[in-house]
């Protein structure tokens, strides 16, 4: 930049007395020599000095020239700065320059120099401090309000001043700073909105929090000009909030954050402000609302705020908000109530009324919300919340929502055990809230399971006992690196039973490394965990165990909370053998009648129920708290009484508890026997389960007493009376499978000879022809219940066994599938309901998945049996669908079943019912993660890896839908479009993440497939493309889905070679069997025409129905006569069917979606077609086993009608090999029932 050269005045210029003229043609260190003298001069002159006035009037007017205003020199420039504030001072209160562009240049000029106080160790820094000074003291830039253009100076100013300032300044240069911008503000005609916008913008979070000495500056300078200012901010503020006119200034957007920094720094200058906030309260646009709503909240509710009070209008419309139409208005009215209530315990009785009708709201998170408010204020101040606040919280502990209901309870549970168990704050607040222990107590009569809250506290406490026992005898073991592994294992296990699991990890490593060093302590914990401990002893051992743990020098100590929260989760601070004791007495007098369950809203009845039901849970968490005669002795009265439930409940604690009871209950155990022998003999089936179970558990010469009861109900089996058979059948199940040895023979001949021969495989009665696919369990006839119990008499006996050495079990397998085949109707006398063949088609499903849980019975099932057993979660039936998935799952994820029974769950891609594939793709996800995190805790071998990892399922899905028997045309886009959406199904799970380059492996296992052999059917060429075809399939979805596939895979996968052959070294399957267009049609759909008749054709539909329009191929119009006759299929079971292929009918389904209010028929809305049978026979099979040919069967309507064969299949029966496994032909897929 070009400095201009110092022009001559037109006036001699005189100086002081040393100092020679100032030119440019010095040096700068002479001229800021000479300016020091100059400076110096005017320092020490004033106001009334006119002589020397008159004498530098000159040089006052040469150092306002261009020469001095833009000089390079920073030193030169405050010298001269310093001079002209003097020259202000003394000339006062005229100025010596008259121009209003020159005065503008001067104090434009003066205020840059000012940007030198933000360095306070400048050693020119004095010398800006005597400025500042200097201007404040005089008010030297009122002298601006003359000029047009001041504003200009003054936003320079106050944009310096607020720039500047930092944490090293002192409180005098603070108060210059102030003193000079308060001056201008309030002795100016008024601020303008640029100047508004300097101060407030120090005030939005963003720059509050980069500069809070700023802040602190515009809050003190507000404050002081309060008076003067309010007027331009409420003007701000109304041109922004009811003009609407956001171009204002640039801070529009920020006006709420403005609105809550000004309110708290003096309401005073929101005075005219409010009434506009009302105004915005009303608004149309909820958004607006919700902002307001969250300011107000702020405002309301702050610690020492008065403006509900000073405000009343705008309160109330305040409060009007909790009703909002607006949910996120309605949440946020709740949240606020919680600091309202904390902070402002006298607008508790305004907040009442608006809290009871929002803790009714049809929105569950405000009602949740509501809860929460109150129970925070509660835990800071009891005081704080009403009898009429607390009767919120009591009533949602019955909402129909868990959520809501779980924080009810437990924030009534946290009161409680603040102020009545650790009585923090006196008597009078542990008599206030007395009651919460009985309501709590109480809600253990809800039906709902969620509600079993006491249930799932008592299962939770029991399991992290045994868990800490197992770490307590994991240390008296030597140390090993197997040993440490095991205990991590614990720990994590522990851990994660505990609040923030991440920390709880380290705090219980910890806590375990303590155990290891301190042995009283682990007598302390073993003693805690003690069955015999009582709660006094408890008491005691938790004091000790935290006295060991607690450092006086350390205020807190999460590591110790951690601690004391596992003792108390693991202490028996509830129940011992004086609270059983007293439990047991209030049965009493229940049964007796003298109780107060009708004061209490239940029957006596129901509450004997209940109380027999609590008893039950703790008999599986403390059962040695059970053992005393009186406790017995109510059990006794228990087993007497009419109620079936209460005799099971009762029956199940003798189990659980009375080990004991033979060696030193004598009395009771000679009551107690011929009791069981009575309920295992003529009781109800759950009675008799557990009376077997009982005399198992409980007495020494078991073997004696079954024996008793397993003879006279032998000899007294009649398949004539099935109302009688029952409870038999169940008692000779659970004998078999408890003592199997002993029973062995006589089993058998009961199997073979009366369960097969004579019960299965005759239909005595004739069933109800009413068509549906389901009823209660009360219309399901004597005959099938008895069946269904037969079917569950064989697993039970099988699982007793543990071996097939009698190849019993192959038989068992052949008349489980047969029975899944024949689709229920085992006979084909047609004389079973439709309804009785679901309930049986059922029992045989969950056989199978029953006898895979056993190593030696998984080993054995073929892959067509596992097939038949999958495809019964594709039932016509929902609720054999519904039952059979919930029971693969509970399996799957306790770790019982192989993981090829997860790929099932691909098959519920199919079902039509919304609800049904959202549940199995909870259940894969859950099982997913069960299996992840097994994995993570415990160290595998490379076998056991494979069984457990889940990629591991693909395998089977593949091969599991290479033989659906709807897979009939595989070059067909429809097949393909189903297979492609059950790949996806399981794919998108196992996807989700790509943990150690999953998505590579399973591109790779896929891969490693398509060069196999279906051993199913290895050198069927067919039933090998079909295998092809969906692994090509498969890598499509997962290349389409992921772009990490195609990396190397970490690891070479396994394939089981139960279901793949491996192929000779040379072979090499590269061919593509998806066509481009196919690949294309899969990507992005079938493309669909729009014929001009289209819509003309187009059926009516009714509102909440969905219609499938149903077409029959001429196919239908014939069958051929497929018959299964099966003798007694423990020896040999012979199958008679088509061996050659057969086309499915091309049946679309009608399927009408109607929501019905009848629980019954809900699911009933749902019939679909059968699929993966073999057609089958109209004719009786007596007429088969002669071998003559029947008349074609007749696609009749209805649902689940059977399917008429090919008419060009063949109509001769051929007899096939016992052995199941060698059905290869297409023919034989197995036609179970599908929902699509």
């Amino acid at each position: 930049m070009e400095f201009p050269q110092q022009q001559k005045p037109a006036v001699e210029v005189v100086y002081p007395p040393g100092v020679k003229e100032i030119t440019d043609k010095i040096s700068n260190d002479e001229l800021v020599k000479r300016l020091k003298v100059v400076v110096k001069t005017y320092m020490d002159m004033d106001q009334d000095s006119e002589e020397e006035k008159q004498q530098y009037l000159s040089l006052a007017l040469h150092l306002a020239s261009e020469f001095f205003l833009r000089n390079p020199n920073k030193d030169v420039r405050l010298l001269v700065a310093c001079c002209l504030a003097d020259i202000f001072r003394i000339y006062a209160p005229e100025a010596p320059y008259t121009s209003h562009d020159k005065l503008k240049d001067i104090f434009l000029f003066i205020t840059r120099q000012l940007k030198g106080l933000e360095d306070t160790k400048s050693p020119q820094f004095n010398r800006y401090f005597y400025l500042l000074e200097n201007l404040a003291w005089v008010k030297s830039y009122n002298i601006c309000f003359e000029l047009e253009d001041c504003n200009e100076i003054f936003i320079q100013l106050f944009k310096t001043l607020f720039s500047v300032i930092n944490n090293s300044h002192n409180q005098k240069v603070q108060m210059h700073m102030m003193d000079l911008m308060s001056s201008i503000i309030m002795e100016g005609d008024g601020v303008t909105q640029e100047l508004l916008d300097t101060i407030l913008i120090n005030l939005i979070p963003a720059h509050k929090n980069l500069n809070k000495q700023a802040y602190d500056l515009a809050k003190t300078l507000l404050k002081r000009t309060v008076q003067t200012i309010e007027t331009c901010i409420a003007n701000f503020f109304n041109q922004v909030l009811v003009m609407g006119k956001s171009s204002v200034s640039d801070l529009s957007e920020h006006v709420f954050d403005l609105i809550q920094e000004l309110f708290a720094i003096d309401p005073m200058l929101l005075t005219s402000v409010m009434p506009q906030l009302e105004f915005k309260l009303k608004s149309n646009d909820g958004e607006e609302r919700l902002a307001v709503v969250r300011l107000l909240a702020k405002l309301f509710g702050a610690k020492d705020s008065e403006l509900a009070s000073q405000n009343r209008p705008l309160w109330q419309c305040f409060l009007g908000r909790f009703n909002d139409i607006h949910v996120p208005v309605r949440l946020e009215c709740v949240k606020f109530a919680s600091h309202c209530l904390m902070n402002h315990p006298d607008l508790a009785k305004d907040l009442t009324e608006y809290l009871k009708v929002r803790s009714h709201d049809p929105e569950e998170a405000i009602r949740h919300d509501v809860i929460v408010t109150i129970i925070n204020a509660g835990k800071k101040d009891l005081n704080l919340v009403n009898d009429q606040l607390l009767g919120f919280v009591r009533e949602r502990t019955l909402d129909k929502r868990w959520r809501v209901r779980k924080e009810a309870m437990m924030g009534l549970a946290q009161l409680y055990k603040k102020y009545c168990l650790h009585h923090e704050a006196g008597k009078e607040y542990a008599q206030k809230i007395s009651w919460i222990k009985d309501k709590l107590l109480h809600i253990y009569y809800q039906n709902s399971i969620d509600d079993k809250a006491l249930n799932e506290m008592w299962k939770c406490q029991n399991m992290l006992r045994g868990l800490v026992k197992e770490l307590l005898d994991l240390h008296k073991l030597p140390v090993s690196e197997a040993n440490n592994a095991a205990m991590l294992g614990k720990l994590m296990n522990i851990a994660k039973n505990l609040p923030d699991a991440g920390k709880a990890q380290d705090f219980m490593k910890k806590f375990n490394q303590v155990l290891g060093e301190d042995e009283k302590l682990r007598v302390q914990l073993e003693m805690l965990i003690s069955p015999t401990c009582s709660c006094k002893q408890a008491e005691i051992c938790v004091r000790e165990i935290t006295r060991k743990l607690t450092f006086p020098k350390q205020p807190t100590n999460p590591f110790l909370e951690m601690v004391k929260f596992l003792l108390e989760r693991i202490a028996p601070v509830h129940i011992d053998s004086e609270a059983i004791s007293a439990l047991v007495k209030l049965l009493n007098k229940s049964i007796e009648g003298t109780a107060d369950d009708d004061d209490e809203g239940v029957t006596p009845d129901t509450a004997i129920r209940s109380g027999l039901e609590l008893l039950k849970v703790l008999s599986f968490t403390h059962p040695t708290a059970f053992h005393s005669s009186e406790t017995y002795e109510s059990l006794l009265q228990c087993l007497k009484m009419e109620d079936d439930k209460v005799a099971e409940a009762a029956i199940q604690i003798f189990r659980n508890t009375g080990q004991k009871i033979e060696t030193e209950l004598q009395q009771i155990k000679s009551t107690l026997i011929p009791v069981l022998h009575q309920k295992a003999k003529r009781g109800t089936p759950h009675q008799a389960k557990q009376a077997v179970h009982c005399i198992h558990a409980i007495f020494n010469n078991k073997e004696v007493q079954l024996a008793q009861i397993f003879e006279p109900l032998s000899r007294s089996l009649n398949a004539d009376v099935p109302e009688q058979l029952i409870t038999p059948l169940v008692s000779l199940g659970h004998i078999s499978m408890l003592a199997p040895d002993q029973f062995a023979s006589p089993m058998k001949s009961i199997v073979a000879n009366f369960i097969v021969k004579d019960l299965l495989m005759n239909d005595r009665s004739v069933g109800n022809k009413n068509g549906k696919l389901w009823t209660t369990d009360e219309e399901v006839s004597p005959e099938v219940l008895a069946k269904v119990q037969a079917i569950k008499l064989l697993v039970r006996w099988l699982l007793g066994m543990k071996n097939n050495q009698s190849k019993s079990a192959n038989s068992t397998l052949r008349l489980l599938s047969a029975m899944l085949v024949s689709e229920g109707d085992l006979t084909e006398q047609k004389k079973i309901s439709k309804s009785d063949m679901s309930r049986l088609r059922l029992a045989a499903g969950g056989a199978i998945m029953k006898l895979a849980q056993e190593p030696c019975y998984h080993d054995i099932i073929t892959p067509e049996q596992f097939q038949l057993c999958a495809l019964v979660i594709n039932d016509e039936c929902y609720q054999v669908r519904q039952i059979f998935a919930q029971k693969l799952h509970l399996a799957l994820v306790k770790l019982l079943l192989p993981l090829e029974y997860l790929a099932v769950f691909a098959l519920c891609a199919k079902d039509p019912v919304k609800e049904r594939r959202a549940h199995a793709r909870q259940c894969l996800l859950k099982n997913i993660s069960v299996r992840r995190e097994y994995i993570k805790q415990n160290q595998l071998s490379q076998e056991k890896l494979i069984s457990l990892l889940p990629e591991y399922v693909v395998p089977f899905m593949i091969h599991l839908l290479s033989h659906d028997p709807d897979f009939t045309k595989p070059h067909e886009y429809e097949q393909l479009k189903d297979i492609k959406e059950c790949l996806w199904f399981m794919l998108e799970v196992l996807m989700t993440k790509n943990e150690n380059n999953s998505h590579a492996f399973l591109r790779k296992m896929v891969e490693n497939i398509k060069q196999t052999k279906d051993a199913q059917s290895p050198e069927d060429a067919k039933a090998n493309e079909k295998l092809y075809i969906v692994c090509d399939v498969a890598l499509f979805v997962i290349a389409n889905k992921s772009t990490a596939c195609h990396l190397d895979s970490p690891n070479d996968p396994l394939l089981p070679s139960k279901f793949f052959v491996t192929q000779d070294k040379d072979f090499k399957n590269d061919k593509e069997y998806l066509s481009a267009d196919m690949r294309q049609m899969l990507l992005t759909g079938k493309p669909k025409p729009a014929p001009v008749l289209a819509a003309v054709n187009k059926p009516l539909t009714v509102p909440g129905r969905r219609i499938y329009v149903k077409t029959t191929t001429a196919s239908d119009t014939t069958s051929n006569t497929s018959t299964i006759n099966i003798t007694s299929p423990l020896s040999s079971t012979t199958i008679n069917k088509n061996s050659h292929k057969r086309s499915i009918r091309q049946t679309k389904l009608i399927f009408i979606f109607q929501e019905e209010t009848s629980q019954n028929k809900t699911p009933e809305a749902c019939p679909v077609k059968r699929r993966g049978r073999p057609p089958k026979s109209a004719s009786t099979p007596g007429a088969a086993e002669k071998g003559g040919t029947t008349a074609p069967a007749v696609g009749g309507a209805g649902r689940g009608r059977k399917r008429a064969a090919d008419a060009n299949s063949n109509t001769a029966a051929e007899s096939v090999n016992s052995k199941m496994s060698k059905q290869n032909d297409e023919g034989t897929l197995r036609q179970i029932d599908l929902q699509r």
